[in-house]
């Protein structure tokens, strides 16, 4: 029976070229087209026409179709595994004091919408509740650290889907869960949330449907500079 179910996941598992494409995957094939471009590889009419058709595919299969006549497709396919973010900032990348501090005292507390998030951010939540949404942040700094402090309280923390997010807190007679997660790009951000849960609760996990805005926005100013390039302006 075990080798049945066995059979029956795997002829049910869609293969790769079937999944859904992140972010992360069209940026790094724009990336590829744009290297193709100025290597003379693609006219400035070809790079746009893939391009264009990149922002628009839904699966890894669909943007395949893009660079399969390329050399750095088969060096590198959409659907390799990119390396791990570290699980710990980088030595001094960090301050020692809090560009933010956002503390509940028997109160809630609440940091969300467009603003700008700092390279350490202290969450004290001491009978009361913090949340954190960095779904819509600007990220000045690739590396961004959430210190978390969860004393009969509880500190929420949310992230954008296209960054990287890992944990290295504890909890005391409470809840310290954090959702790991990789992003497709080396220049995403890393967001690290570390702290203590005493009789209380953190959480940090991503935000469906919420990317970083920066990282798009990226891949489309690479795509102009390439035309103006070409096009002599």
């Amino acid at each position: 029976m075990d080798l049945q179910k066995q059979d029956l996941q795997q002829q049910s598992a869609p293969a790769v070229s079937e999944l859904r494409a992140s972010d992360a995957e069209r940026d790094r094939i724009a990336d590829i087209l744009h290297d193709a471009l100025a290597e003379g590889r693609l006219t400035a009419d070809e790079h746009a026409e893939r391009v264009e058709g990149v922002l628009r595919a839904k699966t890894v299969g669909e943007l395949e179709v893009f660079i399969r006549d390329l050399p750095a497709a088969h060096r590198q396919g959409p659907g390799s595994s990119p390396a791990p973010a570290p699980h710990r900032p980088t030595a001094g990348a960090i301050p020692i004091d809090p560009d933010d501090n956002v503390v509940a005292v028997f109160s809630g507390a609440v940091r969300k919408g467009r603003w700008r998030a700092g390279r350490r951010i202290h969450a004290y939540a001491v009978f009361g509740s913090v949340e954190i949404d960095l779904s819509e942040a600007l990220f000045d700094h690739q590396q961004v650290v959430v210190k978390s402090f969860a004393i009969f309280g509880s500190v929420d923390i949310r992230v954008p889907e296209n960054v990287s997010l890992r944990g290295t807190g504890s909890g005391v007679l409470g809840s310290f869960e954090v959702d790991t997660l990789d992003s497709g790009d080396p220049q995403a951000p890393i967001v690290y949330v570390d702290g203590w849960a005493v009789l209380g609760s953190v959480e940090a996990r991503p935000k469906r449907g919420k990317v970083v805005a920066d990282i798009l926005d990226r891949v489309q100013r690479k795509v102009d500079r390439s035309l103006r390039k070409h096009l002599g302006h």
